[in-house]
């Protein structure tokens, strides 16, 4: 049996779940998500802790067992406390600013990029250290916001330049000064 699967959910005291055949809708204090799952996968609610049960021991059924509860897990912990995701912007001249809800880049080229937030997520910034905080009970909009984000302007290897998640650590390459001596 999958040892994350098996782990039951406590549901927080702010959070109300509704489950409704394969269906599950969550509701918090940080929004509401709503979510179909396969009907291979059992949801029940006992006591304030959601239990996820496959039918059987078929791979693919095996396959989704840790997925669902991990999935649910997300949604709960999303409505209720929500996710963020910090990225740092690199390079001379490089600067973020806030215009409203929407996110303006200036990295380095003759335009700015403006990047609407959607649905239920936000955008925090710190200008002298160029860190963009994005805020939100989805985890998965989150996460492709930031890859959209990054794919503006990846960090390169030779000046570190760029766009990066924070705390990532960028592999430098010797430039042809480097080449010339070996």
């Amino acid at each position: 049996m999958s040892r994350i699967g098996k782990l039951p959910i406590t549901i927080p005291a702010s959070v109300q779940v509704e489950i409704k055949g394969s269906t599950v809708t969550v509701k918090g204090p940080k929004g509401e998500m709503k979510k179909e799952f396969s009907p291979l996968i059992s949801i029940v609610n006992e006591d304030g802790k959601i239990v996820v049960t496959r039918s059987s021991d078929a791979p693919n059924v095996r396959a989704l067992h840790g997925t669902t509860r991990a999935l649910l897990n997300n949604m709960i912990t999303g409505v209720s406390t929500g996710f963020t995701t910090e990225l740092e912007v690199d390079g001379v001249g490089y600067r973020v600013e806030l215009d409203g809800p929407k996110l303006v880049l200036y990295v380095g080229y003759s335009h700015p990029f403006v990047i609407e937030p959607p649905a239920g997520v936000s955008f925090e910034i710190d200008s002298k250290t160029r860190l963009v905080k994005i805020n939100g009970a989805d985890n998965e909009v989150i996460g492709q916001l930031a890859a959209d984000i990054i794919k503006i302007r990846p960090p390169e290897p030779y000046l570190g330049k760029g766009i990066r998640y924070k705390g990532q650590v960028i592999r430098r390459k010797a430039g042809k000064a480097g080449k010339a001596k070996a």
